[in-house]
């Protein structure tokens, strides 16, 4: 995407970025700002993306990443926790987060007469936390309440153990939520030590999409951001490496058989990335014509939901197909599998791998209907890549994919030897 510099300021770190689509300003205390005028809506979405995640926790911190999300909520300098629940959703708002492997976010979606309040609460609440110790009490109870909900699902806590099998001894492997220990252990000094650790005004964005003009968004920006502390904490990410394809078999208290397969994958910034992505899409995404799908349940009838699925992080990724079955029917389905990973190892045919792009286009295009969805999409792209491609970049890229092109790295991905698995079976743990 093309980069037109308006004006600059060295001393202040203060610019404008004029983008095709979008733009962006950059408060002197280092705290990015981009939009995008979307002008057929009355909803304004916004939120913060922090580049801290899960896998920058130290051992003794494993979990606080998402412990701080939810204590984000419960208290800040100037409020509590009702009145930070009621400031948006008062007026029809809604307040929300997510945390990931590597990523925070705070975001909000309101009418765009509220967008003001949005944005003042949002640099309150990502900012101004103090984690009150009786706060923190109370989260804990929920948070270990929710690990209980999670490891009852074998179909969910399944994924998570998938994950400590391909990166053992490595962030990346660890539950986003911690341990009972873990999270028992923390209290008011370890957010804050996290937070000093690890918060970077230069390594978060805010994003905004909605239909008033950057100018305005840009105002307010500046009138709630710029008292926000200049943070220049300094995190360095330990790369994973060292994989090693395992095969684990865990008795559980279930009924179905449930089978995770996969391994390592493409990065963020291998360009490999969207070839396999669009591969992946062919052989388990959410369409139900996915090859997994029409062969596993339409064609055989031998599980209710099977899928494939891509997590990019960084530095490197991961793959992995999911399924649950009759355990009579786990060899099967895993025959079955392996029967697409040999046919994606050779090109497709023409027909085939234009309707493979189109799908994909599709996809993609009525994803970015989503003006929440292109939010964050946005904000994200940004902080991870200093760019925001346009879909029609996107469409472009995937066209000039080629068959041979998708068979190599189904080869690379998909080899047998390289593949990890993990079965939880019927059975007393």
């Amino acid at each position: 995407m093309a980069v037109h510099w308006l004006f600059g300021c060295a001393k202040s770190r203060s610019f404008v970025i004029q983008m095709k689509d979008y733009e962006s300003y950059t408060l002197p205390n280092g705290i990015r700002v981009v939009h995008k005028q979307v002008s057929n809506t009355k909803i304004a979405h916004c939120g913060f993306i922090l580049d801290i995640g899960s896998r920058d926790e130290k051992p003794h911190q494993q979990g606080i990443a998402h412990f701080w999300e939810h204590m984000a909520f419960k208290g800040t300098e100037k409020r509590k926790a009702y009145h930070i629940l009621s400031r948006l959703e008062d007026y029809g708002g809604e307040l929300n987060a997510y945390t990931t492997k590597e990523k925070i976010c705070f975001h909000a979606s309101v009418l765009e007469d509220q967008l003001d309040k949005a944005l003042e609460l949002l640099v309150d609440i990502t900012f101004f936390s103090i984690f009150p110790e009786k706060e923190i009490q109370k989260e804990r109870t929920v948070i270990l309440e929710e690990m209980s909900m999670y490891w009852d699902d074998p179909g969910e806590a399944i994924h998570d153990h998938f994950d400590e099998l391909l990166f053992p001894d490595h962030p990346l492997g660890k539950n986003i939520m911690g341990t009972s220990v873990s999270v028992n252990g923390f209290g008011r000094e370890s957010f804050l030590e996290f937070i000093r650790q690890n918060l970077h005004n230069e390594r978060l964005i805010f994003s905004s999409v909605g239909p008033l003009p950057f100018k305005k968004v840009k105002a307010m920006a500046e009138k709630h951001f710029s008292h926000v502390p200049n943070y220049t904490a300094l995190h360095r990410r330990d790369p994973f490496s060292g994989y090693r394809p395992k095969s684990q078999l865990v008795d559980r208290p279930i009924t179905q058989a449930h089978c995770v397969m996969g391994g390592p994958a493409f990065g963020q910034y291998d360009e490999r990335r969207l070839k396999f992505f669009m591969l992946n899409n062919l052989l388990g995404g959410p369409s139900m014509n996915s090859r997994l799908n029409l062969s596993l349940r339409e064609k055989f009838g031998l599980v209710y939901a099977v899928e494939s699925n891509y997590n990019i992080y960084l530095d490197t990724g991961s793959f992995s197909v999911y399924f649950a079955s009759d355990p009579s029917m786990l060899e099967r389905c895993l025959s079955l599998t392996f029967k697409e990973f040999d046919k994606l190892k050779e090109p497709m045919g023409t027909l085939q791998l234009h309707k493979a792009k189109q799908q994909l286009m599709g996809q993609l295009a009525m994803a970015e209907e989503s003006n929440l969805n292109l939010m964050l999409m946005i904000g994200k792209s940004l902080l991870d890549t200093g760019t925001v491609e346009t879909i029609g970049q996107v469409f472009d890229q995937i066209d000039a994919i080629t068959a041979p092109e998708l068979a190599e790295v189904a080869r690379e991905v998909l080899a047998a030897d390289q593949l990890s698995r993990l079965v939880y079976q019927p059975g007393r743990p």
